[in-house]
C-alpha cells in the first residue's frame, strides 16, 4: 500500500493508540491520532483523511456521534469503528449511522491491516466503476446515485452503493449471502447478517418507484435482484 492513504485514528486509551499508529506507519500509512471524538473532528476538518478508524466509546464526544457528524459532510469515506460493545443492537447502529466495518476489542494488528486494505481497495473499485441501467433506474456508482427517470437524484450511502453494485452485476441470479457479507462487512456473523437486512430493506424502498424491480429472499442463499 502507497503513502498516499491518510487515516484519521480515534482511540481514547493513549498506549493502544499508539501501538496502532506506529503499526499502521510501518505499513506506509499516513496517521493522524486524536484522544477524544473533539480532537478527531478538529483533524478531519484541517487534513485531508481519507479514512477513518474510530473509538466508540470516547469522552467529549463519542465515535457513534463523531460518525454521524462526518457522514452529514461526507458519504462516501471509510470508517471502521472499534468497540468493546457486542450487544446486536450496537454493532447494527454502527452500520446503520455509515460505518463500514467494526473490529470487537481486543483484536489483532493484522486484521486490522487486512480490513483497512479491503477498504481502502473498494473506494478505488468505486471512483472507476461504470454508470449502470437498471429499469427505470440510472445508478452512478462513482458518485453513489441514483435516480428514476428525469427525477431528482437519491443519494445512497457508501454501504447502500456497493450492495446495490453487486445485486446488478448478479442481476436475475442469487447474490450468495455468505459471499456478500464476507466480501462488504468482513465476515458473515450473525450482527453483520443482520445489518445486511437493514441496508437490503432501504434499497426496496428506494427502488419501489419501478414495479418491474425486486430484491427477493432466498432463503438460506441470499438475494436475488430481479429486473
Amino acid at each position: 500500500m502507497n503513502n498516499n492513504t491518510t487515516i484519521l485514528l480515534a482511540e481514547d486509551e493513549p498506549a493502544l493508540g499508539l501501538i496502532i499508529k506506529e503499526s499502521l506507519e510501518t505499513r506506509n500509512f499516513n496517521v493522524f491520532l486524536a484522544e477524544n471524538g473533539v480532537e478527531a473532528y478538529n483533524i478531519y476538518q484541517k487534513e485531508d483523511i481519507h479514512l477513518l478508524v474510530l473509538d466508540v466509546m470516547m469522552p467529549k464526544k463519542d465515535g457513534f456521534t463523531l460518525a454521524k457528524e462526518i457522514r452529514m459532510e461526507d458519504d462516501a469515506i471509510p470508517i471502521i469503528f472499534l468497540t468493546a460493545k457486542s450487544q446486536t443492537q450496537d454493532v447494527v447502529e454502527g452500520f446503520t449511522i455509515g460505518g463500514n466495518d467494526y473490529l470487537k476489542k481486543p483484536f489483532s494488528m493484522e486484521e486490522l491491516i487486512v480490513r483497512i486494505n479491503n477498504l481502502v481497495n473498494r473506494t478505488k473499485l468505486q471512483k472507476t466503476a461504470e454508470i449502470l441501467k437498471i429499469g427505470n433506474f440510472v445508478f452512478d456508482f462513482p458518485k453513489q446515485t441514483l435516480q428514476f427517470k428525469d427525477e431528482n437524484k437519491t443519494q445512497l450511502t457508501h454501504r447502500e452503493a456497493h450492495l446495490l453494485f453487486h445485486l446488478i452485476k448478479n442481476k436475475n441470479e442469487v447474490l450468495e449471502r455468505s459471499l456478500i457479507l464476507n466480501k462488504l462487512w468482513g465476515n458473515d456473523d450473525y450482527f453483520n447478517a443482520r445489518s445486511m437486512d437493514v441496508f437490503i430493506t432501504k434499497l426496496r424502498k428506494k427502488l419501489n418507484q419501478d414495479e418491474t424491480i425486486q430484491i427477493v429472499n432466498v432463503r438460506g442463499f441470499g438475494y436475488k435482484l430481479i429486473c
